[in-house]
């Protein structure tokens, strides 16, 4: 049986994250090459050696970068044509998070958190696009938050760059249509990455077990079942889907 993203190419940013990590994984196992791109190295090879441990003949490349930069995209998205010569797949997934109040939010935490978490997407984007075209079947999935549509207090920043997200990526769509790249989001939810076990000090089983209120569910999220659809999204499974966002949130409590 074909796999799913045989002989496709794909690029992941925020790879050596928990969503990250997983994607990754699991494109490997349905036959993608993969360009796995994070800010630091080490746990970048970390991730990379794990897949080809777990997933014979996986082909990744690791491209550490600094994803906020305007440059990086120029320079990511030449390496991985000059290494597979082509693009097929984009996942947007680089991410990082500011805990301020919006009334005392700093210039300097909107730059830095514009600049990874919205302004990446769109520099990505911008560069891998020639390449998608060519595919046919481009696709590009843009990871934002549940928390695009059900804000919090204390993190606006991060909620913000989010929603930004869900509207670039219904523009990107119109857009592109007639070019046959398909645009679409993932908002996942509560999701156990190894950032909130660090976060919370408490170790990973105990945090499975526990009940939580956040979702219909009242269960944190494995990091897989977010790669899941995203997989699908990136497949010709869903070549009838676009501009559409899909939340993998367990039913997340507004």
């Amino acid at each position: 049986m074909k796999k799913r993203l045989e002989g496709k190419t794909a690029i992941i940013t925020g790879g050596a994250g928990g969503i990250g990590a997983a994607t990754a994984q699991l494109f490997c196992e349905e036959g993608a090459r993969v360009a796995l791109v994070d800010l630091a190295s080490a746990p970048l090879g970390e991730v990379a050696q794990r897949v080809r441990s777990q997933v014979p003949g996986a082909d990744v490349l690791e491209i550490a970068a600094d994803v906020g930069t305007e440059p990086a995209a120029t320079e990511i998205v030449a390496r991985v044509l000059a290494q597979f010569g082509a693009i097929d797949v984009l996942v947007n997934l680089a991410g990082i998070r500011s805990y301020e109040p919006l009334a005392e939010a700093k210039a300097e935490t909107w730059n830095k958190i514009l600049a990874v978490n919205l302004l990446s997407y769109a520099y990505m984007v911008r560069e891998a696009l020639p390449a998608l075209r060519r595919s046919g079947r481009g696709s590009i999935v843009n990871v934002s938050s549940t928390h695009a549509v059900n804000p919090r207090i204390g993190m606006g920043q991060y909620d913000v760059t989010k929603s930004g997200i869900l509207s670039m990526t219904r523009t990107l769509a119109f857009e592109e249509a007639d070019n046959k790249v398909r645009v679409n989001a993932v908002c996942p939810g509560l999701t156990l990455t190894p950032f909130h076990v660090r976060r919370l000090g408490r170790s990973e089983q105990d945090l499975l077990n526990e009940k939580v209120d956040h979702n219909l569910q009242h269960r944190w999220c494995d990091p897989r079942e977010v790669a899941y659809p995203i997989l699908w999204l990136a497949s010709d499974e869903a070549s009838f889907v676009t501009a559409s966002t899909v939340m993998v949130d367990g039913g997340t409590r507004v």
